[in-house]
């Protein structure tokens, strides 16, 4: 099994952070490519810079996709991710998706943890999207973003574990997402001082996109473009984008 992650920051440090974390999950289960946003934040941290990374992931899977069983959107956050979906004959699956639904499995109520204090109302409004506002108890954002917890997890390791205990302690969350390319693997090690059950939002995403990949959903390469994802013109981006947009769903096939 051949599996694309995208990681839309354009920092090939993070791409490598989570590259090694998920070759470390996986082990054998699949073969990662991993690629790195070509335009764009050097790390996601705002509305605008949401926005751009949305279409250097649509940029990604458009160059990269072909072959591949799956795809994995490996940015929390999900920037891009329906029309990803919309273009990709293989299954797509976000971290955050993936994350919050497992931990509505694990638990009544959860809480999101991640760096970046612009995250906390946009991943309001992802919750909203994603029908969830009624099972979360709280988002709770630290000062250092993403990319300086990657830069200095050991620093960020009192700050995390206080917000995840006080999810629990003080909003009545029974589980904990700790969100962030940039927070790969730092799960356990939190869990570990915040006395709850936190999730790596990286690893749920990879299971999330191994289940996936194995139940086969997705549309087939040859299959004919619906009137929802109908085939458009377009000016000034990729060649391998403005295919996609052209032939949508026909930007990759599976792996022998």
């Amino acid at each position: 099994m051949r599996l694309l992650l995208i990681n839309p920051n354009t920092t090939p440090e993070i791409t490598d952070l989570v590259a090694r974390h998920a070759r470390r999950i996986l082990r054998d289960e699949a073969e990662i490519t991993a690629v790195t946003g070509r335009f764009g934040a050097r790390y996601v941290a705002g509305r605008a810079a949401y926005a751009v990374a949305s279409h250097a992931a649509l940029d990604a899977c458009a160059e990269h996709g072909q072959g591949h069983d799956a795809v994995l959107l490996a940015c929390f956050g999900d920037p891009g991710l329906e029309a990803l979906k919309e273009i990709s004959p293989v299954p797509v699956v976000g971290m955050a998706e993936a994350s919050c639904h497992m931990a509505c499995l694990l638990g009544r109520r959860f809480a999101i943890v991640t760096g970046g204090e612009r995250w906390g109302p946009m991943l309001q409004d992802f919750v909203a999207a994603q029908g969830l506002s009624p099972r979360i108890a709280a988002i709770r954002t630290v000062a250092p973003s993403g990319a300086a917890i990657a830069g200095d997890p050991d620093g960020a390791m009192q700050v995390l574990a206080e917000a995840c205990r006080s999810c629990a302690e003080k909003d009545g969350a029974d589980v904990v997402v700790l969100g962030g390319a940039g927070l790969a693997g730092l799960a356990d090690r939190v869990a570990e001082r915040a006395g709850v059950p936190v999730i790596c939002s990286l690893e749920a995403g990879l299971r999330a996109t191994i289940a996936a990949a194995r139940l086969g959903f997705g549309q087939p390469p040859d299959s004919v473009a619906t009137a929802a994802s109908a085939g458009v013109d377009s000016v000034g981006l990729s060649e391998a984008l403005t295919r996609a947009l052209a032939y949508p769903q026909r930007i990759a096939s599976r792996s022998p």
